[in-house]
Order: C-alpha cells, then structure tokens, then sequence
C-alpha cells in the first residue's frame, strides 16, 4: 500500500499494530525494531500532514461561517 493512499484511521491502526509488536516482541532483534521505528516515523508523518490538512479545512470553514 503506497504512503500516499494511506488513511488516517489505516495510519493510526499500522501504528498501534508496530507498537503491539515492540511491546509484546522478547527478542530484541535491532534491525527488525529500526525498520519499525522507522515505519512508525513515515506513518506519524503521513497523520500529522493530514491533519495538518484538516485543521486548514476547518479554519476555512470557521471563516466563511463568520
């Protein structure tokens, strides 16, 4: 699934997923907790973007109810 497509919610659940993982994982293997810290910091990207989005939306929206 390409970053760009992803949703908020898709987002948040791969998130939640990645940390699950780290937390219930026992074996520290670092490659494999880089390239999910690494996933994690893409996916948090990709909501901040969007809600960065929605809030510009809504400012607009409170502007043309005024």
């Amino acid at each position: 699934m390409s970053e760009q497509k992803l949703t908020y919610n898709e987002a948040i659940s791969e998130l939640e997923k990645i940390l699950a993982e780290l937390e219930n994982d026992n074996i520290l293997n670092m490659d494999a907790v880089s390239q999910k810290v690494k996933r994690a910091a893409v996916l948090l990207d990709i909501c901040k973007k969007q809600l960065h989005e929605l809030d510009t939306e809504l400012e607009k929206i409170m502007e043309q109810i005024d």
